[in-house]
């Protein structure tokens, strides 16, 4: 699977994610510093589920109308170890009834929650 997160998501779960598998860009260290506009449009070219830890998405999506097609994973997750956003991704990844495209998934740390957007 083709993953795409934020500058803000640790380098020790973009080596565990790939060392899983995983095709991942992570933006601070690929293309440091661009807007979430050119984010999301990275996304769409490249077919890559977005993995954040930034609330804006939601309003990007359901205010703007910008839907990235193979949908976002928000964390809602506070101190943490550096390679457990990883583990959790790939956990989630890995459940056969969880569907990303065309969703925003919210993961907090007692609840899954998947809103659809067309």
């Amino acid at each position: 699977m083709k993953l795409l997160t934020n500058e803000n998501f640790p380098l020790t779960s973009v080596t565990y994610l790939r060392n899983n598998g995983y095709d991942v860009i992570h933006v601070g260290s690929d293309f440091g510093g661009i807007s979430d506009i050119s984010f999301l449009e990275i996304e769409i070219l490249q077919k890559r589920t977005i993995i954040t830890f930034d609330k804006d998405y939601g309003e990007l999506i359901f205010k703007h109308g910008l839907k990235p097609p193979e949908g976002i994973i928000f964390l809602r997750i506070i101190d943490f170890d550096p390679e457990y956003p990883g583990k959790l991704v790939h956990r989630l990844l890995s459940t056969p009834k969880l569907h990303f495209s065309k969703k925003l998934t919210v993961v907090d740390k007692n609840s899954i929650r998947q809103r659809i957007y067309e």
